[in-house]
Formats: structure tokens, C-alpha cells, sequence
């Protein structure tokens, strides 16, 4: 049996709309999801026990069964009791390179590398759409970071549909390390202070996901038309996350004031990102923020937008 290393690509939003609720609690999304080359890198080998072992370089992402990447093994294993039982545990390995707490599915995209990775150490032959299934019992990003590239996400982000891939572009992204954002925060107050215009029905639900596809975005992102696709992100969290984080609103004015495409904040936060046409213009970007905002708390990423999901680096 073979050992496996991977690569794990955060992603951004280029668009995220609320339309309502559902009726398991979560809320009815369109989205735009966008991978990115900086990456986590997973190892997987078989254990010598029956058990499930998850190391980590950074000390705040747990390694016990609260884990995204933990769960994903588990649930292969209960998915697969009798080649569980033939091949044994699993000893995962994280080497973390995306930011933690940034809203940018960093934990989502260890979960998705662990079931392709079990996928291929078992032989199990699942294919894509099937990791996908698998990958939507255990959260709302982890299917599309399973194919990653670039797609418009529906319902409460698990259903997926992929548009041209755009990755012929840059960005820099921001984040405050003592700054972190509560998801379920954010959605919760969204829902309070604009459920008034939710949309329940069917119908209606159905005609604004179908506006999404239709949108000028999504057909700026078609013909690689760069500055129109800056000009039209857009992220309805934005809404509640930005007035009650200053920090993150004043990074944000501060990045607008900067030659870029576009910017805004990822998911619900706390990271901002830059929309750039170049590396080159990305590295100015990060330059003229760092000139404005110089507390020691922020870090940048450099990277570059990518066609791709979870890949194999390498058999260990």
C-alpha cells in the first residue's frame, strides 16, 4: 500500500449572496469559490494500530477528533468498515501554510485531501462526484475544495457547478493574527438584521440562483475580462463583519486606495484580499497597505488564483 502527500489549496470567494434560510438551520447560498495556490501540504501513511492520528506544525489546529482532516478518515472508515479493517489507521500529517481562522477553508481542504488521499492508499476507486457526496456529510466547502478551480456553489455551498477556470490572475491577501471572526457569528447576524429580505419559496430561491449564473460576473469571469470582475465581487457578510471589526474595514479601505482590480473580505472573515492583474502588482499592493497599516499583527500572502483542487505531490 502506497503513502501519499498532497496538496491542500485554500480558496477565496469572489461572490457570496444570502437568499434565505433552510430547513436545516443553514442558510440558502450562491456563491463564486475560487481556488488559490497557497496550500497546505497533507501526508498520509497507514498506521500500525486501528487508530486515527492527526500531527500538525501550528499549534492551534487541534490534532484530536474535532479536526476537519480527523473526521474526513472517520468517516472513510465507517463508510468502509471491511477495507478499514483490512488496511488499518491512518497517520495524517499537516503541514500548515494556510492561514487558521481566515475564511479561507483551510480546514476544509485537509478534510478533502484525507478522503482523496484514503481513496487512493485503499484502492477504493471512488470517483469525483462520489468524494464529493462523502465530502458534504462533513462540511459546506470541503466538496468543491475536492475539485477546486472555479464554480458557482449552490444551496449551502455543496452543490457545485463548475464555470471556465480563472486562474490567469493574482492575489494578496490580508489577515490579522489576533483578529479572528465566528462563522456562525456572522450568519446569525446577518439573519437578524436582514431576514426581511430573505426569499423562502421554491421559486424564488430557484430564480436568483439563476440570476447568479446568468450574472455580468459570471460572464466576466467566461471571457477573462480581468477589471470587470474586480469591479463586481461582492459579499453580503461584508454587511455585518465590517462594522463591528473596524480593523478589517480599515484594511479593506486601505487596499481600495491601492492600483487593483478589486477587493474584498473572504467568507465571513477576518481575511481581506486584493483582486491584481500580476504578481508584480499584487507585491505593490501589499507594499502601499503595509505603508498605511503597520501593526505587527498583519500578515500578507502572495499567490496566484489556480484551476486546481487537491493534488498528489507525491507517493512517500
Amino acid at each position: 500500500m502506497h503513502s501519499y502527500s498532497l496538496v491542500a489549496p485554500a480558496k477565496i470567494n469572489l461572490y457570496l449572496e444570502i437568499i434565505g434560510d433552510r430547513h436545516d438551520g443553514f442558510h440558502e447560498l450562491v456563491m463564486i469559490l475560487q481556488s488559490i495556490e497557497l496550500a497546505d501540504r497533507v501526508d498520509l501513511k497507514s498506521s500500525d494500530t486501528q487508530k486515527i492520528h492527526v500531527y500538525c506544525n501550528h499549534p492551534q489546529v487541534p490534532t484530536d477528533e474535532t479536526n476537519l482532516a480527523y473526521r474526513a478518515a472517520k468517516l472513510m472508515c465507517d463508510a468502509f468498515p471491511d477495507v478499514y479493517a483490512n488496511y488499518g489507521g491512518v497517520s495524517i500529517r499537516i503541514e500548515k501554510n494556510i492561514p487558521v481562522a481566515a475564511g479561507l477553508a483551510g480546514g476544509s481542504a485537509d478534510a478533502a485531501a484525507v478522503l482523496v488521499g484514503i481513496n487512493m492508499m485503499w484502492e477504493l476507486g471512488l470517483t469525483q462526484p462520489e468524494l464529493q457526496e462523502l465530502a458534504a456529510k462533513l462540511g459546506s466547502d470541503i466538496p468543491f475544495c475536492v475539485s477546486g478551480g472555479t464554480a458557482i456553489a449552490t444551496g449551502r455551498g455543496e452543490k457545485l457547478d463548475g464555470i471556465k477556470d480563472l486562474d490567469n490572475l493574482w492575489v494578496v491577501l490580508a489577515k490579522y493574527n489576533n483578529i479572528s471572526v465566528s462563522t456562525p457569528w456572522a450568519y446569525q447576524t446577518y439573519r437578524q438584521q436582514y431576514s426581511d429580505s430573505y426569499v423562502s419559496d421554491a421559486a424564488g430561491i430557484k430564480s436568483r440562483t439563476a440570476k447568479v449564473h446568468s450574472s455580468p460576473l459570471v460572464h466576466a469571469i467566461s471571457n477573462q475580462q480581468a477589471s470587470t470582475i474586480g469591479k463586481l465581487l461582492h459579499n453580503d457578510l461584508e454587511k455585518v463583519v465590517l462594522p463591528e471589526y473596524p480593523q478589517v474595514n480599515e484594511l479593506r479601505s486601505a487596499f481600495a486606495t491601492t492600483h487593483i482590480l478589486g477587493t474584498m473580505m473572504s467568507g465571513s472573515g477576518p481575511t481581506v484580499f486584493a483582486l491584481c492583474e500580476s504578481e508584480a502588482q499584487a507585491i505593490a499592493a501589499k507594499k502601499q497597505v503595509r505603508a498605511i497599516i503597520t501593526d505587527p499583527q498583519l500578515n500578507f500572502w502572495v499567490t496566484k488564483l489556480s484551476s486546481s483542487g487537491i493534488e498528489i505531490r507525491a507517493q512517500i
